[in-house]
């Protein structure tokens, strides 16, 4: 039996591609990041956060905690949290390559395994109206960077390098092999 330690229906959606033999508990934690932590390593961070505070409460099960984020300049955007954020994040966006960085941590038997996966993602560039009519959907303020790929912000992709369902939340591939037994290698 699987625990997955998120309240996101996204990756709820994706780890259903991997089996249906999971349950859903919601980690609430402080997601303050440490000081100085690097931006790459922020989501393994999180994500283990998530599955250790899940794996203390469940009796037996693998926990698998996740966390994704945006980074460009070295810089990770959250979700935004107002009209005026989601702007400001989808304006830096425009016309540039950034990354989408999830995280996962996976434990079983008090065992973690973690890692995370990077994906490239270049957005054509947009126009003020064009960020405008996007935040009037509401989309943009549950996701990190302000958008969804899955959503009607796929507009703004010009193209991807690497695992697009990482990019909607969870390295659907890569973690189906490490928990089909078909890889070691996370």
């Amino acid at each position: 039996m699987y625990i997955l330690a998120s309240a996101s229906p996204r990756r709820k959606e994706l780890f259903e591609m991997i089996t249906a033999d999971f349950s859903i508990i919601p980690a609430d934690i402080d997601e303050t990041l440490p000081e100085g932590i690097a931006a790459e390593e922020a989501p393994v961070y999180l994500a283990e956060q998530k599955a250790a505070h899940i794996a203390k409460q469940s009796a037996g099960g693998t926990v698998i905690g996740c966390d994704t984020v945006v980074v460009i300049d070295d810089r990770i955007l959250g979700k935004p949290a107002d009209e005026q954020d989601a702007f400001n994040m989808l304006k830096m966006l425009s016309g540039r390559v950034h990354r989408v960085i999830t995280g996962v941590c996976i434990i079983e038997n008090g065992v973690k395994h973690s890692f995370s996966e990077c994906t490239e993602v270049e957005f054509y560039p947009l126009s003020d109206e064009e960020i405008h009519e996007y935040i009037a959907t509401g989309d943009p303020f549950d996701k990190a960077g302000a958008y969804g790929i899955q959503t009607w912000s796929f507009r703004f992709v010009r193209g991807i390098r690497g695992d697009y369902f990482n990019v909607v939340g969870l390295p659907v591939g890569r973690l189906a092999r490490y928990l089909e037994g078909k890889t070691s290698d996370i």
